[in-house]
């Protein structure tokens, strides 16, 4: 009787890592389809901005005085650093003037390291915001391999403590220009909502669901839905 159960223990053992070696077979080619798929998009998708890109950095320039583009400090696939281009829609010292909040805009802030109208954002910006073409710079991070179209938003370092045990789930996979939170109500839930559904993300990815995030993000993107 030992024997027996000592070999159907082993048959268990055997049939999990044969499991396990399918489930990583299948996210190593879906990683690799996925990479593939990120260059010609981001490609064809900088040959197409590329005057969207001039036309924007004049607005920038004739709105309010700083550089065209502004770089974030993220983080980014296994806790690796990396700053994320966007157009700058901000005032040139957006970093001085959280010292101005009022208690509220500082709580608000703490929450959810944004606010719903935050008085550093210039005229240009808020247009940016809304249509969401302050990200599309984020495509030189798509080429440079950093991002994907479609992952999480990538999020500052003082962000992952939100995440708790769940840190290292979320930072198993690039982050993206889009995500299923991004397409699914985006400032129009709470940080916690948030959270669930980029960890729903990471657990359900496939070449489907980013199909269908890559078109519900344009429907949001056409309507406005979340932008802030």
């Amino acid at each position: 009787m030992d024997l027996i159960n000592k070999t159907m223990d082993n048959q268990q053992i055997v049939a999990v890592k044969i499991d396990e070696c399918v489930e990583k077979s299948k996210i190593k080619a879906y990683d690799v389809v996925k990479r593939i798929i990120d260059i010609v998009l981001g490609t064809i998708g900088m040959i197409i901005c590329l005057p969207i890109f001039i036309i924007i950095a004049i607005l920038i320039k004739t709105d309010s005085k700083g550089p065209v583009f502004f770089k974030h400090t993220r983080v980014g696939k296994n806790g690796k650093v990396l700053k994320i281009y966007k157009f700058r829609t901000m005032v040139q010292n957006a970093e001085e003037l959280i010292k101005s909040f009022t208690p509220e805009q500082k709580k608000e802030f703490e929450e959810n390291f944004k606010l719903e109208n935050d008085p550093r954002v210039t005229k240009v910006g808020r247009i940016l915001r809304k249509t969401s073409l302050d990200e599309l710079p984020q495509i030189i991070n798509i080429l440079k391999g950093e991002m994907c179209i479609i992952g999480p938003r990538p999020i500052i370092e003082s962000e992952l403590e939100k995440y708790g045990k769940n840190k290292n789930k979320f930072l198993s996979v690039a982050p993206g220009l889009t995500g299923y939170w991004a397409a699914n109500g985006r400032s129009d839930v709470s940080y916690e909502e948030r959270m669930a559904l980029e960890l729903y993300y990471v657990d359900h990815r496939s070449l489907w669901l980013d199909l269908k995030i890559f078109v519900k993000t344009i429907g949001s993107v056409l309507t406005g839905r979340g932008a802030k």
